[in-house]
């Protein structure tokens, strides 16, 4: 087990407010990269719309008649001028709609999470801000954020106690922030972000989910 038991709390300036103690088993668990590999795919999967559809020589408008006659003209013979051999044709083996969907059991999800999390407590790059939410939409907040931990020109993930529109409409049109909530964390967007900004009050109810 890596052992994490305290991270420092700072406030939206950058300055040091505190400290925070956090539990092992969920900012310290020994990174399995089956799993976290296992539940990245899912999400990617899941994203999948599956709409995708070609038509097959059934589906082809035409070809009721055939073409010529079987023999004596000297070309090959033919039934169809929608055959997938034909320009206009039908296609063979294309896509057709279907769920890409995938899924894994809660414990192991609860894993990669943990497993994410932990790496980036390793990695330095998890960030404990105090006050993450804000009263109005004001983009200048989340910028000073990320210049106080020189992260204006990198990947950066902000996770809210629950949904605080005011910090999404602040980060929105900053398109290397991504905003999710406690409810909503996701393996794919704790390890695609170089940092990671998780709100104080939001600390405790993830422990309480994943511990």
């Amino acid at each position: 087990m890596l052992l994490m038991p305290k991270l420092s709390v700072y406030d939206l300036s950058g300055a040091q407010t505190g400290e925070i103690e956090l539990n092992d088993s969920v900012f310290g668990a020994e990174f399995n990269e089956a799993v976290v590999h296992q539940a990245v795919v899912m999400q990617l999967a899941n994203q999948r719309q599956g709409t995708s559809a070609t038509k097959t020589r059934a589906m082809v408008r035409g070809g009721g008649r055939k073409p010529w006659k079987q023999k004596g003209t000297g070309r090959a013979r033919c039934g169809s001028n929608r055959s997938p051999v034909w320009v206009g044709g039908g296609t063979t083996f294309g896509p057709q709609p279907r769920s890409y969907a995938k899924k894994m059991p809660r414990k192991a999800r609860r894993l990669a999470l943990c497993c994410a999390l932990s790496a980036k407590v390793a990695a330095g790059e998890l960030v404990v801000v105090e006050g993450l939410a804000f009263d109005a939409p004001k983009t200048k907040q989340v910028a000073s954020l990320l210049k106080a931990f020189e992260a204006v020109d990198t990947k950066a993930l902000l996770i809210t106690d629950g949904s605080n529109e005011n910090v999404a409409l602040s980060a929105r049109n900053m398109p290397k922030v991504t905003t999710i909530t406690n409810m909503g964390l996701n393996c794919f967007d704790i390890l695609n972000s170089k940092k990671v900004f998780l709100a104080k009050d939001a600390v405790e109810k993830i422990e309480e989910v994943l511990a």
